[in-house]
């Protein structure tokens, strides 16, 4: 964990872009694909503390995630069921391909990497503890952790009084109000530490009065298995086009099978995906610094794209601008 932690501080950033609004989270190991079509726009409010750090985060397009929280510690996913309650069940979000239901908060160990599949408009709150401190409050709480079971879970599912509870705590700590953007505003070390014992003291009886969810069918597990797979193959062979029949052979499924499983782990066909990956791909090559990069063609056939024109009017649908618009601005 970052030296930074060891001086409370609270700031809020804003990013255009999906993957740099990623990397804004401290000391998470992250990276983030656009889904649906529009100029994307993120905001996260991030309150750093001795033994934890809590954030408030907003994306305005649908993500594929993938985060790796720092070690020796637990993330608590909250989801703002504000975001997500209108929307259809396929929209909401996933994590590791499960859907998460209203009752429902993610829970991932440090150092572990995982998959999160959100919708729209969406904001999460999150909570990153360290794990000796949640065990030692637990000892002082006489409370029981089942560190193990909770390791192998993803959900959590928490009464609707404990989810709102936590959420009001944690909406009054993120508040950013009256603050500019970009702005960093220090805390005493007096009020962090009885902000933690409060979030942390949330935090139990959620893990006291919840059910930890463990159960996952090896059917389930399989399709997972299989849009892993079919993601390595084509990020392995990158620079050309991979079809569907490609993938079914190598993966020895049937079409249907293959289709099966995207839409039950990702919500979408291998066709859409496939197509993501490589626009998001093309982009992350787009943004690096100029004297890295060559030209739009160039990075077009490094992600398979034959036809420049089509690349360039796909490129511009999911993302609101031109590759060649992309090229031309300095990522901050």
């Amino acid at each position: 964990m970052s030296d930074t932690f060891s001086t409370p501080q609270i700031s809020t950033v804003q990013a255009h872009d999906a993957d740099e609004h990623a990397h804004n989270l401290t000391d998470w190991e992250q990276s983030y694909d656009q889904v649906t079509r529009g100029a994307f726009h993120g905001v996260l409010t991030e309150l750093k503390m001795p033994q934890m750090q809590i954030f408030r985060e907003h994306t305005s397009q649908a993500l594929r995630q993938s985060c790796c929280v720092w070690p020796q510690a637990f993330w608590f996913g909250i989801p703002n069921l504000a975001s997500t309650q209108s929307l259809p069940v396929t929209d909401k979000v996933r994590i590791n391909g499960r859907q998460g239901h209203s009752d429902a908060i993610m829970v991932r160990p440090g150092n572990c990497e995982f998959e999160l599949l959100t919708p729209t408009h969406y904001t999460v709150y999150g909570i990153v503890v360290k794990t000796d401190s949640l065990q030692a409050a637990a000892d002082r709480m006489h409370c029981v952790i089942d560190w193990q079971k909770l390791a192998k879970t993803e959900v959590l599912h928490v009464s609707d009084a404990s989810r709102h509870a936590c959420l009001q705590l944690l909406g009054q700590l993120s508040s950013s109000e009256n603050k500019p953007l970009d702005s960093h505003t220090s805390q005493t070390v007096a009020g962090a530490n009885a902000d933690e014992e409060s979030v942390i003291l949330t935090v139990l009886s959620m893990l006291d009065s919840g059910e930890v969810d463990c159960a996952v069918s090896n059917s389930f597990m399989r399709r997972r298995r299989i849009v892993a797979q079919a993601r390595d193959y084509v990020l392995e062979r990158k620079d050309r086009l991979t079809s569907v029949v490609e993938l079914c052979e190598c993966l020895h499924v049937s079409r249907r099978t293959l289709q099966y499983c995207f839409e039950d782990v990702l919500g979408m066909s291998p066709i859409q995906y496939l197509r993501i990956i490589r626009l998001n791909g093309a982009r992350r090559e787009l943004r690096e610094p100029v004297s890295k990069v060559r030209k739009v063609s160039d990075v077009a056939a490094d992600w398979g794209f034959g036809h420049l024109s089509q690349f360039a009017n796909d490129y511009r649908k999911l993302f609101g601008q031109t590759p060649s618009e992309c090229l031309h601005q300095h990522p901050h």
